[in-house]
């Protein structure tokens, strides 16, 4: 055991960090007095490397947070330029060039006399403001006393400087702001009774759900687009006012839903015949078939709604997801907590109730107790993403057929099933997404598994067998993905170089693939095994998220969304989901075709 500060500052003068000249500022915070000892100091600079890159556009300037103003000993701003040479009796004349570095955080004074720690509300400026991951907070906090014991600041004096970063940046987050600190307190219990667990549930949820970033949803028969901004576009079919433009007439341009106006959405969902919306306040906006059941044969044509109305069952629930799959829907709250409707008369879903029930249900078995951070729903199925201190654990509830649920079966749970295989696979599932009859969950570590009804090979597998537990997707073992989305017997994944590979049915030319250099139909067949997508032309710009149609009521298509805010979209067309005027007797688009919509 050694003293950081001794250990560290001979590792940047040796010319580790180069120029990276916070580390001086960081190491000057570890007063040379207090007992800070170090047992692993790879984790630590590691962790201190990763803050300083991203501080390096910040740290030549004055600054001071109005924090130090009641902090007893404070000081006068710091100033990290135009300061006198020093020289430190550790350097050697080969060392010289490394003084430089050093004057910006050491001040005026000798190191050692201007420590940090007697204005450390610089440090904790520096730690939330760089966003640092609460891994890496907690990588702080287990290999140095400074950072684990009391800061003596408000709200909470006896937090940790580590503690009140990942607070500060929960605080940040639209969906913590209107808590009451009693609602904040139980949250916190709720991941754990830790500040950085709460920041990491949360910063998962918004990896699953991209909340305010830009999204497109590919839904059966019509389409959603949402902008970075919140404004809310569709296009498609429109029998049953699931446009919300207050008419029943279909277009195939996208057109801005104007009666949302001043409301800023995050997230949308799209069913058969209906169209769900959340707003940054949690509310739930839904229009179309006035109904929580997807099945469109189920419809009471005399009950819609043309324009987006509040679902008044849900104004006590702050909501952050929706998910629709057929005959329920289902919700999840800020709390990590899930609601269902409908479907529920033989309590296929944990409760009983009617088909026509408007009101939510807590999803009732270990979830309770359990926050989630992501929903899918398929046919007649749920997954849930579930957060845990230790890692993600995904859970399924509904009907089996098919061995969609994951459990080596092909029956039905009546509560949330935890599916244990992706622990004897070592995979930390990142992200879920339930197709059809299908499933597919995306680890930490890049690896896809998939399980369920094979047919036409949208395991990936290389046959259309049936698989009733996880299984990795090998043919993808060279390629780290970041992105997943299953639709009706259709896979498509995303890679960490923005490439897209695609998998399972090719009936309605929805996979990027069975066409020549001139764009002409050539072999439609079925891929059984991931297949580079090369007909989308994007230029320099990277693929983001995928959007496949999923349903068995409706022919599929498929939108591409890039970091520019592009959406390139092909497949099924005839009631004009594509958003793309298709010619006369044309009813499907094979090469991906850029929708004339900016949602940056």
């Amino acid at each position: 055991m050694f003293h950081v500060f001794h250990y560290l500052r001979g590792v940047a003068i040796g010319g580790v960090f180069e120029d990276k000249v916070l580390i001086f500022g960081l190491l000057q915070a570890l007063p040379l007095h207090s007992e800070v000892l170090y047992s692993e100091p790879e984790k630590l600079i590691c962790t201190l490397f990763k803050l300083v890159e991203k501080s390096a556009s910040r740290h030549c300037k004055t600054w001071q947070c109005p924090m130090d103003a009641t902090t007893s000993g404070s000081t006068s701003p710091i100033q990290y330029h135009n300061i006198v040479d020093q020289t430190l009796s550790l350097i050697t004349p080969f060392q010289q060039t490394c003084q430089s570095l050093q004057r910006h955080c050491f001040g005026t004074s000798t190191p050692g006399e201007f420590p940090l720690a007697a204005n450390p509300s610089l440090l904790l400026h520096m730690l939330t403001s760089c966003h640092l991951d609460p891994e890496d907070l907690a990588n702080l906090e287990a290999t140095c006393s400074f950072f684990r014991q009391p800061a003596n600041f408000a709200p909470d004096h006896e937090l940790s400087i580590s503690e009140l970063a990942a607070l500060d940046m929960c605080r940040e987050r639209a969906i913590i702001k209107p808590m009451s600190l009693e609602e904040r307190e139980l949250l916190k219990h709720r991941c754990g009774g830790s500040w950085k667990l709460v920041l990491k549930f949360l910063l998962a949820g918004e990896f699953c759900s991209q909340r305010k970033k830009s999204q497109v949803v590919a839904g059966p028969g019509h389409s959603v687009a949402v902008t970075s901004r919140g404004a809310v576009y569709t296009f498609g079919a429109n029998s049953l006012g699931q446009l919300g433009h207050g008419t029943l007439e279909s277009e195939w341009k996208p057109r801005l839903v104007r009666s949302l106006q001043g409301i800023r959405i995050i997230q949308a969902e799209v069913g058969a015949g209906r169209t769900m919306l959340i707003s940054d306040t949690g509310r739930v906006y839904a229009f179309g078939k006035d109904s929580f059941g997807e099945a469109d044969y189920m419809t009471d044509w005399s009950k819609v709604v043309t324009t987006p109305k509040e679902v008044e069952s849900l104004k006590d629930i702050f909501v952050v997801q929706a998910a629709i799959g057929n005959f329920f829907t289902a919700v999840l709250s800020r709390e990590g907590r899930v609601y269902t409707f409908s479907w529920g008369s033989d309590a296929r879903l944990g409760h009983h109730t009617q088909q026509n029930d408007v009101e939510p249900h807590q999803l009732k078995g270990p979830l309770e107790n359990i926050p989630v951070v992501q929903i899918s729903a398929g046919h007649c199925y749920l997954l849930a993403l579930a957060y845990e201190p230790n890692g993600m654990s995904v859970y399924s509830v509904g009907c089996g057929l098919g061995g969609k649920l994951g459990h080596g079966s092909r029956m039905d749970e009546k509560y949330p099933r935890l599916i244990e295989q992706f622990q004897a696979l070592n995979l930390q599932p990142k992200m879920i997404s339930a197709g059809t009859w299908h499933a597919a969950v995306l680890g930490r570590d890049g690896r896809v598994c998939t399980w369920g009804w094979g047919r036409h090979g949208c395991l990936g597998h290389g046959d259309e067998d049936f698989v009733v537990t996880p299984k990795v997707v090998e043919a993808l073992s060279m390629i780290k993905v970041v992105h997943i989305a299953a639709g009706d017997y259709t896979t498509f994944v995303v890679s960490e170089d923005g490439d897209i590979y695609s998998f399972g049915s090719s009936l309605s030319l929805n996979l990027g693939h069975d066409v020549e250099g001139d764009g002409q139909v050539v072999n439609v067949q079925n891929v059984v095994l991931p297949k580079l997508v090369t007909t989308l032309k994007c230029g320099k710009e990277r693929v983001t998220r995928i959007s496949v149609t999923n349903s068995i009521f409706w022919n599929s298509h498929t939108f591409v969304l890039t970091d520019a805010g592009n959406v390139y979209a092909f497949g099924a067309g005839d009631k004009g989901q594509l958003g793309i005027q298709l010619e006369e007797q044309q009813t499907e688009r094979v090469i991906p075709e850029r929708i004339d919509i900016d949602l940056s």
